[in-house]
């Protein structure tokens, strides 16, 4: 399978193409995106099972959202056919994809168990806290990112391609590590404007309306998850597109 090695600009890239998509299709790409979250949020709300039935559905999720981002790509209309494309046929491949899923994160959550702190009331202590809270979270990101590259790609080449799940996982991990400096920009784009424009409208609500200044953050945060949600939800597919272009355009 042929893995291209793209610049770092293409993190951006991907987050603009996702964008442009949102513009030509915003009912669809919103629509699809909000059915995702709240999806997500009720199989996370089951009780006792539902964290762990999450991961096991994952990487179907993820092929349903491909088949829509790839339709809308290519300009085609949101049918049932289309959107459950390869979910069947490789219904084996996606279920040990989300068995893995699962396996993973549990032992992800296991690993990360010592960089939980308790934080204390404290003031003065807060900057230590703050510095103490910083470290964890970047320890905690060097953990998560080989479970993360591994299963970034994974759910498309299974469903697409028809590759075995332990393949599917060698493939994304090696497309991800080859490319880890556009994955690089796209997090910190993501990174940026989840907290510039949130942090911008605070400071000046602040400044202008200090009295409705949490009502506009939580406004703000809203408009960022309905704005952001389908781009980011789309960028996994625009990933993909870019870096197995050959192989998405032969199966095509």
């Amino acid at each position: 399978m042929n893995v291209r090695t793209l610049p770092a600009r293409h993190g951006l890239l991907w987050l603009i193409a996702g964008w442009r998509l949102l513009r030509r299709y915003p009912r669809q790409m919103t629509s699809i995106t909000l059915v995702y979250f709240l999806v997500v949020l009720i199989v996370n709300l089951i009780p006792f099972i539902g964290p762990f039935l999450l991961p096991l559905a994952l990487p179907m999720l993820t092929a349903l959202l491909g088949n829509a981002c790839r339709a809308l790509d290519h300009d085609q209309p949101l049918t049932q056919d289309i959107l459950s494309a390869g979910l069947e046929a490789q219904r084996t491949n996606l279920l040990r994809l989300g068995g893995l899923h699962l396996l993973g994160s549990v032992i992800l959550l296991f690993a990360s168990q010592p960089l939980m702190i308790e934080l204390n009331p404290d003031q003065s202590k807060a900057a230590e806290q703050l510095a103490d809270l910083l470290s964890h979270l970047g320890l905690f990101l060097l953990l998560a990112s080989p479970v993360v590259m591994a299963f970034w790609f994974a759910p498309l080449l299974a469903s697409w391609h028809g590759v075995s799940a332990v393949k599917a996982l060698f493939f994304s991990f090696v497309a991800s590590w080859r490319n880890w400096r556009a994955f690089t920009v796209y997090g910190l784009v993501i990174l940026g404007i989840g907290i510039a424009l949130p942090g911008a409208v605070i400071v000046i609500a602040s400044f202008f309306m200090p009295s409705i200044a949490g009502v506009l953050a939580m406004f703000a945060r809203m408009a960022l998850v309905l704005l952001l949600g389908p781009v980011l939800v789309s960028s996994i597919y625009i990933s993909y597109r870019d870096v197995f272009s050959e192989a998405a355009v032969a199966n095509e």
